[in-house]
């Protein structure tokens, strides 16, 4: 039998976990069932996790490393902001039409969060780290395109987060990929026009020392 590393146990503890909530549901995902999906005892687990908790903390935030980091792949270092907008939420939503089950756990994950006492900081953590993650990626994006951001960064980030949100759960209703690329080009624009081209220092520009 081959013995896996604490590190292995909780990659596929976790992958296990996510299939288990997108197939069958978060009620369904119990230790046992999530276990029995990875092929490795209750011992196992044990060895890896504290608690089911500590998992389905762990299990958020891969999901949200996988979104984000799909995103990220897509910058072009010199695109036009509007561009870079486009390629970034396209990334991002190619990777939820990919596997669905992923998305739709997640989304079970953070109600969850929501509603049981003493995890609401779950909450909290995932969107910490999708305001991050955009907070970056506009920065990225924004220094490539020669442009700056109007309003607060943090701002922004929040609106693109908003919307990817509400493009996320809309495709996951409907699956109308067409209409989704339809908001996405439309989300492009208006988030595009929160840039505007980033002012040189007057001594550069007249040449002055």
């Amino acid at each position: 039998m081959v013995r896996l590393s604490v590190t292995e146990r909780r990659v596929l503890l976790a992958a296990s976990a996510l299939r288990v909530i997108g197939q069958r549901g978060l009620s369904q995902a119990t230790t046992r069932a999530i276990v029995a999906e990875a092929g490795m005892s209750l011992a196992s687990f044990h060895y890896a996790y504290r608690s089911r908790d500590e998992l389905l903390t762990e299990v958020m935030q891969r999901v949200v490393d996988g979104e984000m980091e799909a995103a990220s792949l897509s910058l072009k270092p010199g695109s036009d902001i509007r561009d870079s907008v486009l390629d970034g939420i396209h990334a991002f939503f190619e990777y939820v039409r990919a596997d669905p089950e992923h998305e739709r756990a997640l989304q079970e994950l953070l109600q969850y969060a929501l509603v049981t006492p003493g995890l609401d900081h779950l909450a909290r953590a995932q969107y910490e780290s999708y305001h991050r993650a955009a907070t970056e990626l506009l920065s990225s994006a924004a220094l490539a395109a020669g442009v700056t951001w109007k309003d607060p960064l943090a701002d922004v980030a929040r609106f693109v987060v908003t919307i990817t949100d509400g493009i996320t759960l809309a495709w996951l209703a409907d699956r109308d990929t067409a209409a989704a690329e339809r908001t996405i080009e439309l989300a492009a624009t208006a988030i595009a026009r929160l840039a505007e081209p980033e002012l040189m220092p007057t001594t550069i520009r007249s040449g002055r020392a």
